[in-house]
Formats: C-alpha cells, sequence, structure tokens
C-alpha cells in the first residue's frame, strides 16, 4: 500500500478493527434473508414508479454508507441496514437495465459479472488479497461493499435469467441455487479450493438463491409464484432480519478476533 489517505478517509474515522462480521452460520442466514427482502422491497418500491421508489431506494443506501463508514469497527446494525440497503439497491438497477434499458437478462447477467471480475481485479490489484479478515482500512472496505453490490446485482440478474429465460420458474431456480451455493464449500473441504475463493462463489450465489424464493413467496401464480404478494413477502423478511441482528448485536458471536 502507498500509504495515501483515501477520499473517504476526509470524511470518515479510518477503522481501528475489522468491519465485516466473522462468517459464522448465522452469517450466512442472515446474508440470505436480506437477499429476499431486498428483492420484495424493491419489486413493491417499483410501485411507485421510477422516481419515487427509486428515490427511496437511493436514500436508503445514502444513510447505510453513512452509517456503515461512520463506525470504526464492525457493529451489526450498521453493517447489515447497508446490506439489506444494497440488497434492495441492487436489485433495483438490475430490474432498471432489463425493464427501462431492455436489456435481456442474459445481458445483464454478463454486465454485472464482467463489473464484478473489474473490481476484484482491482481489489486485488491494489491490497494484494481478497480476504474479508483484512477489512481493516478503508479503501479495503470500499473495495468490500463495491463487490458486495456488484453481487447483489448480478445474482438479481441471474436468478431473473434461470426463472424467466430459462424457464425454470422460481421454485426450482431457488432449489437450484440451494444445491450451487454447497459446491464451493465441498470444493474446499475435499479438493483444496483456496477459501478466498470459496467464500466469495458461495456469497454470490446468495443473492439467486434468497431472491429465487423470495420471487416465489410473493409473486403471482401465473408466474410460477403463490401470491403472497411483495409488501407483506418484505415484511416478513425485514422483520427476520431484525430479529437475528437483533441477537447477532446482543451476543456478538461474530466478532472477528484481533489478527
Amino acid at each position: 500500500m502507498d500509504g495515501r489517505v483515501p477520499l473517504i478517509g476526509r470524511f470518515f474515522p479510518a477503522p481501528v478493527a475489522a468491519k465485516v462480521p466473522e462468517v459464522i452460520l448465522a452469517f450466512w442466514v442472515v446474508k440470505i434473508l436480506t437477499t429476499a427482502g431486498g428483492e420484495a422491497t424493491s419489486d413493491y418500491l417499483k410501485t411507485y414508479g421510477n422516481f419515487k421508489g427509486g428515490g427511496v431506494e437511493v436514500l436508503v443506501i445514502v444513510v447505510g454508507l453513512l452509517l456503515q463508514f461512520a463506525t470504526r469497527r464492525y457493529r451489526a446494525f450498521a453493517y447489515w441496514f447497508l446490506a439489506y440497503a444494497i440488497a434492495i439497491t441492487g436489485t433495483g438497477v438490475a430490474d432498471f437495465l432489463h425493464l427501462d434499458v431492455h436489456i435481456p437478462y442474459g445481458g445483464t447477467t454478463l454486465l454485472w459479472a464482467v463489473i464484478l471480475a473489474a473490481i476484484f481485479w482491482a481489489w486485488q490489484r491494489s491490497e494484494g488479497t481478497l480476504s474479508i479478515h483484512s477489512i481493516t482500512t478503508q479503501r479495503r472496505e470500499a473495495f468490500y461493499w463495491a463487490t458486495v453490490f456488484a453481487t447483489f446485482a448480478l445474482g438479481t440478474a441471474l436468478g431473473d435469467f434461470t426463472a424467466t429465460s430459462l424457464n425454470l420458474g422460481y421454485l426450482d431456480s431457488g432449489i437450484l441455487f440451494a444445491v450451487v451455493i454447497l459446491t464451493p464449500a465441498l470444493a474446499h473441504s475435499r479438493f483444496g479450493l483456496n477459501g478466498i475463493a470459496a467464500f466469495w462463489m458461495s456469497y454470490i450465489v446468495t443473492r439467486p438463491l434468497g431472491a429465487s424464493f423470495a420471487d416465489y413467496i410473493s409473486k403471482p401464480q401465473s408466474i410460477s409464484g403463490i401470491n403472497f404478494g411483495d409488501g407483506p413477502t418484505a415484511i416478513v423478511f425485514a422483520v427476520a432480519v431484525f430479529v437475528l441482528v437483533f441477537y447477532l448485536a446482543l451476543a456478538r458471536p461474530d466478532i472477528q478476533k484481533p489478527s
């Protein structure tokens, strides 16, 4: 590292400890719930149009960024609020490219895959590691959240691609990604896949996994859902996330130990 202070350092305090949680079972559970809740929330906000609904999405992610970057160490509520905000906005951006710009789902999937690869390349080139255990500087945290946003947008496009373009439907897509998400862990434990690579592979799949099941719950039966509704689905997942994050904030089982 060259020692230069990133622009963000002029406005927010420097971290004094890791800014992301340890990867435990609860991490994966909350992550999948946020992806599902973000999908349903973004779809509900679409009923208010691009200006009003999109404005809410922008406001939520700005608040999330301010809360997260104002902390000096991992705080469960700040971290997961931003993750939830990115789940909402990432869905909105990916859907906007398809619904309003008219890029096919296959095209948006490829677009976000390229963007994600570019972020990974720049992050690795700048910091020498993609490990979440290295998120102890503002520059690395900026790379981390840029990566998270790209994974959410990519996962949204990929989930829609399998459900609609490949005609799998939401439930079958969810089952497919439930199987796929276990593959990196198996490859890591049995065949020596790098742990960092296995983490990010699984992380990417959490998005289409959660979103597929959220769509299955919320969407009409005519498009392979059970018609619970976007609004009620968003509320159920938001409450579930709040309860689990409240537990994490109190019990603190996901605090990274100093290296």
